[in-house]
């Protein structure tokens, strides 16, 4: 006779949720976080505060950034996780639309759940997204423009995307100020798009708008004791190697000696050894030496004798960067000095910020390096105003590179919305239906800027549709006068590739969280106990 008990498949304490009750969890979960970043959308969002209490204890971090926000916090919900990793990449890809990403992503879900509700397939509702998606992307491409044949036009793009990326950050009212700052820094890079090139030095003390762009490169480092500070047509060697005397360098050994005068002697063999180093290193014919190591105090001496200026301790980062702006390579060994390629600059000098010194390269190799230094009141605004510049950089430097525009106020999405809602109209079957939502979920980003400014979103909307259907197809919401407005003649651009990015992730998040119908958990591994010993 058969037996009746259920056949157990999954290992002990491993977890299976089937059909309905997968999907729901994961759009519960999807939605979830979309409205977790849903208020900090648009000019006038709000900003989180998060609390890290973690081992690298980051104390308290003030952001709008959606990826700043989706990286901090730990999500267990698969789903979820969907969400935070298509914000990340956004961040990597483009630099900004972290938060747009999710927000849309999180208003197709909930469009998919009601037509599910309603019967209809995940599979029709994912082919009617898609073509969605091809319609609308048509339709953003058509309404691009591109004015990189005139630099003057062009520059003001730019101006206007970092004004658009940054109005919606800390630094709002000194946009004018850091979106000349962005954009003069991109174009120095001359269309390369390296942001290496760029670095961003914060320093507390004076105020947001004191923050000033410096041509060449700043390392925050001091130059030696009795060593030049200022040098003229620099010949510099960049290296990384061991600089300290007294270290025996093998691990874990011991020397024993018979009397003191042993010691003695060590120590100027060290010495000799030392010296011997520092000689090979003068035979590059150099004058200014900086090591990612510390620098002892006999070399440090030895090469201010030479009149060497000797810089110790460059972090990795700075000497890598320092490598790739002065046009040098990072040595270890000194045998060959003919095969070595030195770095060079114009000028180092020291210089002051606030109550610290660094150090200034001026004329440096790579000529569009440079950096921006950031002032503000205390660290978390200084944290945030880099964030935001960070973002602002990005996308001008991918704007430079794909250099169509697009305008921003909720004027694209509406254009989209329109398009693929007239082709819904002629597309027969339950696939319309899907198209519909996706229009109406496109619909539902300028719907949100309107709320989190604490405006009526019904009457702005609807005033916006209206516009759109009668041909005007520039109009978008002006935050400003709370009313609906020109965005050619307000200024309000985006980067046509942000747009687009911020369609497809969104749509193929989406997409995927759609299809599970189960999701299994594994049964965590037991702890077994160590019996080694």
């Amino acid at each position: 006779m058969a037996s009746l008990q259920p056949v157990q498949i999954l290992k002990r304490d491993a977890e299976e949720e089937r059909g309905e009750t997968a999907r729901m969890s994961s759009f519960v979960g999807a939605i979830a976080i979309g409205d977790l970043v849903k208020s900090t959308l648009g000019p006038k969002g709000m900003d989180k505060i998060l609390i890290n209490n973690g081992p690298h204890n980051e104390g308290v971090q003030v952001t709008n950034d959606g990826a700043t926000i989706l990286k901090s916090i730990g999500v267990d919900n698969p789903a979820a996780k969907v969400l935070v990793d298509i914000s990340l990449v956004q961040d990597d890809e483009v630099g900004d639309g972290t938060t747009s990403v999710t927000v849309l992503a999180c208003e197709l879900l909930k469009e998919a759940e009601q037509l599910i509700d309603a019967k209809i397939h995940p599979q029709t509702i994912i082919s009617g997204y898609r073509k969605a998606v091809d319609c609308a992307r048509q339709a953003l491409s058509d309404a691009a423009k591109d004015n990189s044949a005139d630099p003057t036009k062009f520059r003001e793009d730019l101006l206007n995307i970092a004004r658009t990326t940054l109005s919606s950050k800390i630094l709002v009212h000194h946009r004018d100020h850091f979106s000349n700052l962005a954009v003069n820094a991109v174009l120095r890079l001359k269309g390369s798009g390296n942001l290496e090139a760029i670095q961003i030095i914060k320093k507390l003390g004076g105020r947001l708008a004191d923050s000033y762009l410096e041509e060449g490169f700043l390392l925050e480092k001091k130059i030696g004791v009795n060593q030049p500070k200022r040098l003229e047509d620099a010949r510099i060697l960049i290296a990384n190697t061991a600089m300290d005397t007294d270290k025996v360098k093998v691990f874990g050994s011991k020397v024993r000696v018979d009397s003191t005068a042993k010691v003695a002697e060590l120590e100027l063999a060290e010495k000799e050894k030392m010296k011997d180093k520092v000689n090979l290193i003068l035979k590059h014919n150099i004058n200014v030496f900086i090591n990612r190591q510390l620098i002892y105090n006999y070399p440090e001496q030895l090469f201010a004798d030479a009149g060497v200026m000797a810089i110790e301790h460059a972090d990795f980062e700075g000497i890598e960067r320092l490598a790739l702006v002065l046009g040098g390579e990072i040595v270890s060994t000194f045998g060959n000095p003919e095969k070595v390629r030195l770095g060079s600059c114009k000028v180092i000098e020291e210089i002051m910020i606030g109550e610290d010194k660094l150090i200034r390269f001026s004329g440096v190799a790579l000529g569009e390096a440079c950096t921006i230094v950031v002032r503000g009141a205390t660290k978390q605004i200084l944290d945030e105003a880099e964030r935001s510049l960070h973002d602002a950089l990005c996308v001008l430097s991918r704007t430079v590179k794909e250099t169509k525009i697009v305008y921003g106020g909720g004027c694209s999405e509406m254009l989209m919305a329109n398009a693929v809602q007239q082709l819904s109209a002629k597309t027969p079957g339950k696939e319309a239906m899907a198209m519909e939502a996706f229009a109406k979920s496109l619909r539902q980003l300028p719907t949100i800027i309107a709320n989190n400014a604490g405006y009526d979103s019904s009457e702005l909307i609807s005033q916006l549709r209206a516009m759109h259907a009668d041909g005007k197809t520039n109009a978008g919401l002006d935050m400003i006068n709370a009313t609906v407005g020109d965005m050619e003649s307000l200024g309000i651009t985006e980067s046509f590739l942000v747009k687009r990015q911020v369609l497809l992730s969104a749509a193929e998040a989406a997409e995927m969280i759609l299809r599970v119908d189960d999701i299994i958990k594994a049964a965590p591994r037991k702890r077994v106990p160590d019996h080694s010993h």
